[in-house]
């Protein structure tokens, strides 16, 4: 998305920010979510800035020193921060939300421009600094879409294509560092996103309602997000034809992307394509525990 400009990726970004920031405030933090364990507070304290957790300053310096070290574990992360914080009142939780909101606004009003295309190390692998920065809009999607399950709105129909666009963009990132040939689209009735990677970069486009072509995952957007980030199992979904994957062998080129990352956003629905493939004696079908 860094040929889009920072003004769309800003739009993106900080609209998602300011619509879940106010699902935040409108709803009760010690209420139960659709995730084991997790209240509406934990939810919300992992997405917040921190003293002993400013992730953003943390990748601005990454992409200036040239992206060294690896990938933090996003699970020991989370534990760590949604434990130290667990007795945190609800102002100091919706502070940090306005905190993280406010340094994703400075980063793209102040730092310079070639930062953007700096490759940072984030929790999914080196990228370049403002994919990762959209990436804040897919998962502020997904946990906008676990804050219904504590009586907020559902996230309004911009957002979940915010939430797309970063998927796919983040997608193709680890597609060209893996040095994989090939195109996805991921299309809902409203229209979604695709990219095209040759190994040695790759390019995010809009997809017009209705346009499939080629490698595809179709369904609504929740489902869609749902799929992508684990929370549901999407093969059922498929069963039901909720969900619809075309030109699986397509899907299956970007396989490799999920043994170098196995946590990765999307990582099911490439999965969900190896099941599809039918040959339970299949190489990827064993990889992906199908039997």
């Amino acid at each position: 998305m860094a040929d889009a400009g920072r003004d769309e990726v800003a739009g993106m970004v900080l609209g998602a920010w300011d619509g879940f920031i106010r699902q935040a405030e409108a709803v009760d933090l010690d209420r139960d979510s659709r995730l084991p364990g997790w209240r509406a507070h934990e939810i919300c304290v992992h997405l917040g800035q921190w003293e002993d957790h400013q992730a953003l300053r943390d990748l601005i310096a990454s992409a200036r020193a040239g992206g060294p070290g690896t990938p933090p574990d996003p699970d020991a992360v989370n534990a760590r921060i949604t434990a130290a914080h667990r007795g945190a009142s609800r102002e100091e939780v919706l502070a940090a939300l306005r905190r993280n909101r406010e340094a994703t606004a400075r980063y793209l009003a102040e730092e310079p421009a070639e930062l953007d295309t700096a490759p940072a190390v984030s929790v999914v692998g080196r990228i370049p600094l403002l994919s990762v920065v959209l990436g804040q809009a897919y998962e502020l999607a997904v946990h906008w879409l676990d804050l219904v399950s504590c009586g907020a709105e559902p996230p309004p129909a911009d957002v979940l294509q915010a939430g797309l666009a970063a998927l796919t963009d983040v997608t193709g990132a680890l597609a060209a560092d893996t040095r994989i040939t090939g195109r996805v689209m991921l299309t809902t009735p409203d229209g979604g996103w695709g990219f095209n990677s040759d190994g040695t970069g790759w390019q995010v486009r809009r997809v017009a309602p209705g346009v499939v072509d080629g490698p595809a995952v179709e369904g609504e957007a929740e489902l869609l997000l749902d799929a992508a980030s684990g929370r549901i199992n999407p093969v059922p979904a498929v069963a039901r034809r909720k969900l619809k994957v075309h030109d699986v062998g397509g899907l299956l080129q970007l396989a490799p992307i999920v043994q170098k990352v196995p946590g990765i956003p999307g990582g099911p629905i490439l999965q969900l394509a190896a099941r599809t493939m039918g040959g339970a004696g299949s190489v990827l079908g064993r990889f992906f525990g199908r039997g």
